[in-house]
């Protein structure tokens, strides 16, 4: 039973962590805070004297950030989008955007199964991939009932090659003739976090920055109808496996377009937004700390290769289709 005086140290321990990150990305702006938080996670959990802990005194805290906080936030991310700003790219940019996330998504998930990936990590990684990094690999996650152990290794590889963009993508903007909007069509497009893509696009300047976050800000959208078909599939085949079934549309699924909704029809002050917006990061923030406490780097090194020569293809994969679509728009 799930208790105040249970999760306690670990949501405490998880807060604590959000704020380090948060620190960390003030004293290194090129550092997204999400990012800072996953990666801290994963270096406390390579630390032998703290795995104890982790395992037990703080596993039912963090398991509950990992869980109901990263829904939480994610419905929270609803309120970052709007219809009116997306309907603005024109139906070029939409469609070709969409595009992207399907055919990285299908992609991704069919080179997991053909290089034999485990259980629920091929559809993890793609979602991770092809929508907005761990936060979307936490949703999938939470809708096909995937184990935090699944999550483990997706969320790493996402985190890796999202880190990696920020430094690849802008050497290769001069070289490959693009414009700074066109830049940052790109990086929207093709980088898998909301804070990695501020983080890219930022170099190339404001207008590169606002193109590329209301791209971006599409793909999100997507997680909506891509969870809530994984999950419908995920039904489906478990209809004839005692126990329960995956919802058919998961509650905080529902909950984020309703936030979308109400962002987009109702005039809500800045300080709703802007609180709305502090919330939600450190919601993430502590749910991402939590899920990279569960990634240990040595199994990654055992039997991980066939996953990273996964991500690696599906990173390449999302950001050649993002150029496609920047060149066609």
């Amino acid at each position: 039973m799930i208790t105040l005086k249970t999760i306690a140290p670990g949501l405490l321990t998880a807060a604590a962590a959000a704020l380090l990150a948060w620190l960390a990305h003030l004293a290194l702006p090129a550092v997204p805070l999400l990012t800072a938080a996953v990666a801290l996670g994963i270096v406390v959990g390579q630390v032998p004297a703290l795995r104890q802990a982790l395992g037990r005194r703080l596993a039912p805290g963090l398991g509950f950030a990992a869980r109901s906080l990263l829904r939480a936030g994610i419905v929270l991310l609803g309120l970052k989008l709007s219809l009116v700003d997306i309907a603005g790219l024109g139906w070029v940019t939409i469609a070709t955007t969409v595009a992207v996330v399907v055919l990285t998504f299908v992609g991704t998930i069919g080179l997991g199964r053909a290089l034999g990936l485990p259980g629920h990590q091929p559809v993890l990684v793609a979602s991770g991939f092809s929508i907005c990094g761990a936060s979307a690999i936490g949703a999938m996650g939470a809708a096909v009932r995937a184990r935090h152990e699944e999550q483990a290794v997706p969320v790493a590889l996402v985190t890796l090659c999202g880190t990696l963009a920020i430094a690849v993508l802008p050497a290769l903007w001069h070289p490959l003739g693009l414009s700074a909007t066109q830049f940052g069509h790109w990086v929207g497009a093709g980088v898998h976090d909301v804070g990695q893509v501020v983080a890219t696009a930022q170099i190339a300047g404001t207008a590169a920055l606002a193109v590329a976050v209301v791209v971006k800000l599409t793909r999100v959208l997507m997680l909506a109808p891509m969870v809530a078909i994984t999950a419908a599939v995920e039904r489906r085949r478990a209809a004839d496996v005692a126990g329960p079934r995956p919802a058919i549309v998961p509650l905080f699924v529902v909950g984020f377009l309703v936030a979308v909704l109400v962002n987009t029809f109702v005039p809500l002050p800045d300080w709703v937004l802007t609180g709305a917006d502090v919330v939600q990061t450190a919601l993430l923030a502590m749910a991402l700390f939590a899920l990279g406490a569960s990634i240990r780097v040595a199994a990654l090194v055992r039997t991980g290769w066939r996953a990273l020569v996964v991500g690696l293809t599906s990173w390449v994969l999302v950001a050649v289709l993002a150029y496609g679509a920047v060149l066609l728009g």
